[in-house]
């Protein structure tokens, strides 16, 4: 009898081979507890993320946790796949809208501040049939995302 490989039952990076990939990064000067206590308060993104304009998580931050929240106007369910406190990485994802999605967060001290790089890929049928645009709005939407927690946070 062979056996087979155990497979994750879940994501452990971005998909680096689908259609759509960002990858952006930023300084706060702030500690990186409060950057990571705001970013992680998944219920509170609206008081601070006006792209953001409804949250609830089906329970603790811990993988296997979904949050439901909704951005542009699209309602999206992400599953929590990874969470790691002590290291300050998030993982997480899931199907929304014909387009699968994995976003990894990762938050690193730097001196007196934190260096906050974001990652993203999205593949589907909604990205095979436009790539540049679906592209450029993740882009903006990663862009304005950082920007407003480094002014919410400093």
């Amino acid at each position: 009898m062979t056996s087979t490989p155990h497979q994750p039952l879940h994501p452990t990076t971005i998909d680096e081979n689908a259609p759509v990939v960002a990858d952006h990064s930023i300084r706060i000067a702030a500690p990186l507890d409060r950057v990571w206590e705001l970013h992680t308060d998944i219920g509170n993104w609206p008081q601070w993320l006006s792209a953001i304009t409804e949250t609830r998580i089906d329970g603790p931050l811990a993988p296997g946790t979904t949050f439901h929240w909704v951005t542009a106007g699209m309602s999206i369910d992400s599953t929590v796949y990874e969470v790691d406190p002590e290291r300050h990485r998030i993982l997480w994802g899931g199907p929304a809208h014909g387009i699968t999605g994995i976003h990894e967060w990762t938050f690193t001290e730097d001196g007196d501040g934190v260096l906050i790089r974001t990652r993203e890929s999205w593949s589907g049928a909604p990205v095979d049939a436009d790539r540049d645009t679906l592209a450029a709005a993740l882009d903006d939407s990663l862009t304005t995302w950082l920007t407003t927690l480094k002014q919410t946070a400093e």
